[in-house]
């Protein structure tokens, strides 16, 4: 454990102590399911847990030894009572000693898959629970990783997870990315800073199956770039003619676009919210020698379909992939009838015997849901279609099998009629 992350962890208390004798025990009740812990499954909720005065004051980041009711040895787990996840497994040993070396294991496992998937060292990293690394992500940028902590226990190991990427990885700048709603559930503060080595002073230029993209890793949404569009992005691209036409609505930094110009289409435009996301979309087409090819158009994604279908605009290629409309269950009807309407506003702009795409990053919309609202946006739309493919977010972002969030992206492509 790095000197920074000892003086962290005396502050909120020890939370994080190296000595296994030493934690607290977290136990479970009667009726939990310890087998389901057994057989990987990597949370605990805060009513399966005897909740007692001493384990409710346990700061948030504790690390404890898990326990069946029978006061069986199961897991070394993470603890935040201030979070409806009260426990994170970190490791099936009940005495594994968690700091710098032991991310760097859990590191170099995830690093040993993303050489074998990819030649450039652009990628993501570690995928939280599906690496071993609970709550945790990180996208590399060359020799600059984004680490987003977040669950609290990361947050406090922080400059070990700095550490550990340089021992690993030869990263030499690491940017904490302390933006988002997970972390907000977490009670995490939400400020952002470099904790290893300088920020490179403009954004990263990120080449991907053949285009370049621009990553703004401070200013930019989430870690800068979405990776996990990577297998559809190509996808894409063999959809598209040469010469061609393609819209990209809620492009963010022309994920689709761009693709589609590396691809060979004749002219792209990108729509988004952001101007921001739209500049760094121009600087990537620019850098790709494509810069007259992009046009961007800043507005509400729902008003801009609507106006290009009142004045009759069609395309080759048109690609949605909007926010999460459903990131919750309380939100799920709402968001389906969202992901509906970007559907039937899309389909129209479709040309004749073109393709249509359409993605959903909620973690609450399952696939069958959100093929349904697609489906029948499409056909309010009046347009008949063929489902060609389904796509998911790429091998760098790999899923626990026992936990459907980490499922999260579900991408559809359709031929129209």
């Amino acid at each position: 454990m790095s000197e920074n992350s000892q003086t962290t962890a005396a502050a909120s208390g020890s939370a994080i102590t190296s000595d296994p004798v030493a934690r607290p025990v977290i136990r479970l009740r009667p009726k939990a399911n310890a087998r389901a812990i057994r057989h990987g499954f990597p949370w605990i909720y805060a009513d399966e847990i005897v909740a007692d005065r001493r384990t409710r004051a346990l700061p948030a980041g504790a690390i404890a030894r898990l326990e069946d009711h029978e006061r069986r040895p199961l897991a070394t787990v993470a603890v935040n009572m201030a979070s409806k996840i009260a426990c994170r497994v970190l490791d099936r040993d009940p005495a594994a000693e968690i700091g710098r070396a032991w991310i760097a294991a859990r590191l170099e496992a995830a690093l040993g898959l993303r050489a074998r998937l990819h030649d450039a060292p652009f990628y993501r990293l570690a995928h939280a629970e599906a690496d071993g690394l609970p709550g945790v992500v990180i996208d590399r940028f060359d020799d600059t990783a984004v680490l987003q902590p977040n669950a609290a226990w990361a947050d406090l190991l922080a400059d070990d997870f700095a550490a550990a990427l340089g021992d690993v990885c030869a990263i030499a700048n690491v940017v904490k990315n302390a933006s988002g709603r997970a972390r907000r559930l977490e009670g995490l503060d939400q400020e952002s800073r470099v904790i290893a080595g300088a920020l490179p002073g403009a954004p990263i230029p990120v080449p991907m199956n053949g285009a370049i993209y621009m990553a703004d890793l401070m200013g930019g949404q989430k870690t800068g770039l979405y990776y996990d569009q990577r297998p559809n992005h190509a996808f894409a691209q063999r959809l598209i003619a040469p010469g061609g036409r393609m819209l990209d609505v809620f492009s963010h930094v022309g994920g689709f676009a761009l693709a589609a110009l590396a691809a060979g289409a004749g002219a792209a435009l990108a729509v988004d919210g952001s101007a921001s996301a739209l500049d760094l979309a121009k600087a990537g087409a620019e850098a790709m020698g494509q810069g007259a090819r992009l046009a961007t158009r800043r507005g509400d994604a729902f008003e801009v379909m609507a106006a290009l279908g009142e004045a009759g605009e069609r395309f080759d290629l048109v690609v949605c992939d909007p926010p999460a409309f459903a990131p919750n269950r309380k939100a799920l009807t709402a968001g389906l009838r969202a992901y509906e309407r970007v559907a039937r506003l899309a389909a129209p702009l479709v040309a004749p015997g073109g393709y249509l795409g359409l993605c959903s990053c909620s973690h609450a919309a399952d696939l069958a849901a959100f093929r349904l609202a697609s489906t029948r946006g499409i056909g309010r739309a009046g347009r008949q279609a063929q489902l060609l493919h389904t796509g998911f977010a790429g091998p760098d972002h790999p899923q626990h099998p026992q936990l459907a969030e980490s499922g999260y992206l579900k991408a559809l492509f359709f031929r129209l009629a």
